[in-house]
């Protein structure tokens, strides 16, 4: 199998450590430990046995995801090694050479780079923008699904809330997904894992329950501040999370055992709701960094407002390709973003906002005179 370079998360891993500011990230800032754990709690961690845990998670753990999607249980939760892990062992066990997968763009490309490895004919299927000014969003193009979604598709896949727009789907586009994927005994694979991280606090509306075909994965990195933990999960039928149960027996096996204890820590209900509401206060006061920073740079840059997540998706007009814009950025100024290339939408940048204001503030400055320094557009 041949698998293109996912070149997002090789830009990530190379630098996102050498730069002084990284606005390429797409959660909010981190946790440390004393944070997450209460102070009474720490002698019981560490006796915590290193050895291995449930290899599906804890049944804790999973009642705990199960807990946030109606009518699920412990055994249609697998605990993976974040989200990452749990989109790749659905598209491992749905995928065949042959399929069609219809792929929401833009969007995270794991899902669709793993369809290609797996010798499917991925179909994207577009977000469009709809309506002007203010009341501007990222709608999904509805009209074109059922000519893309036909008996030869197996998968339809979809990133709720959108990275890298923020942009959410509502219910009735869920179910006109689901709708879609039915009408042909497909499935809907819906990463969900910016889901909680909303700016008007308004959850979004989740794939599960919709539809007996649908898998939805999340995870602790994004919206709770926890991606060092690297607990994600998966939400499927009993039946299938058996299966790929079995397929997680040849890739990490089982959680580690701190991160495990942890992530029950982490979606206690208390203490989940506090980590949400932590995020979102974290968005709403940020993101008006951003946007005053677009209104006085001018230079023709231009966004629609995310709904979800720390992260705003500018585009720019100036005759220059994203990735060279960021390697420019990098090199000059040591601030890396996210290239729209790299979401299948060039021409813009992701810029994450979830991080310490006084380094959002510097960085945007720094790429303000970029700009600034770039021929201006015809």
């Amino acid at each position: 199998m041949n698998i293109e370079p996912f070149a997002l998360e090789r830009l990530q891993s190379v630098y996102e450590h050498q730069v002084e500011i990284n606005l390429s990230e797409s959660g909010v800032e981190p946790l440390r430990l004393e944070e997450l754990l209460p102070a009474d709690e720490v002698g019981s961690l560490l006796g915590e046995p290193l050895g291995y845990t449930q290899t599906n998670g804890t049944v804790a753990l999973r009642e705990l995801v199960a807990a946030d999607y109606p009518g699920a249980s412990a055994e249609h939760v697998l605990i993976t090694a974040g989200s990452a892990e749990a989109n790749f062992l659905a598209c491992w066990r749905l995928v065949e050479p042959g399929d069609e997968v219809v792929v929401l763009h833009p969007n995270y490309l794991q899902t669709h780079l793993l369809a290609a490895a797996h010798g499917a004919r991925v179909r994207p299927w577009p977000l469009r923008l709809d309506g002007e000014g203010g009341g501007a969003r990222w709608a999904p193009a509805l009209d074109v699904l059922g000519d893309l979604v036909t008996e030869r598709t197996r998968l339809v896949l979809l990133c709720n809330p959108n990275n890298p727009t923020g942009a959410r789907l509502t219910a009735a586009e869920v179910d006109a997904v689901c709708a879609a994927a039915a009408r042909h005994g497909a499935w809907v694979l819906s990463d969900e894992v910016y889901r909680g991280a909303e700016r008007d606090g308004s959850l979004t509306p989740t794939a599960w329950g919709r539809y007996e075909r649908v898998v939805v994965t999340g995870g602790l990195s994004k919206a709770y501040g926890l991606a060092g933990l690297r607990i994600g999960w998966l939400v499927a039928p009993a039946a299938l999370t058996a299966e790929l149960w079995s397929r997680r027996d040849f890739t990490t096996i089982a959680p580690a055992a701190l991160s495990d204890r942890l992530g029950r820590v982490a979606l206690a209900p208390d203490r989940r709701r506090r980590l949400l509401a932590r995020a979102r206060r974290r968005i709403a006061e940020h993101y008006p960094i951003v946007r005053d920073w677009l209104a006085a740079v001018g230079a023709g840059l231009s966004h629609v407002p995310p709904e979800a997540g720390a992260i705003a998706c500018v585009r720019y007009p100036h005759a220059i390709g994203s990735e060279e814009l960021a390697t420019r950025l990098r090199r000059a100024a040591s601030v890396l973003v996210a290239p729209g290339a790299h979401f299948g939408l060039e021409g813009h940048v992701r810029i994450g906002f979830g991080g310490e204001a006084p380094a959002l503030r510097a960085g945007l400055d720094r790429l303000g005179r970029l700009f600034a320094s770039l021929a201006p557009p015809a």
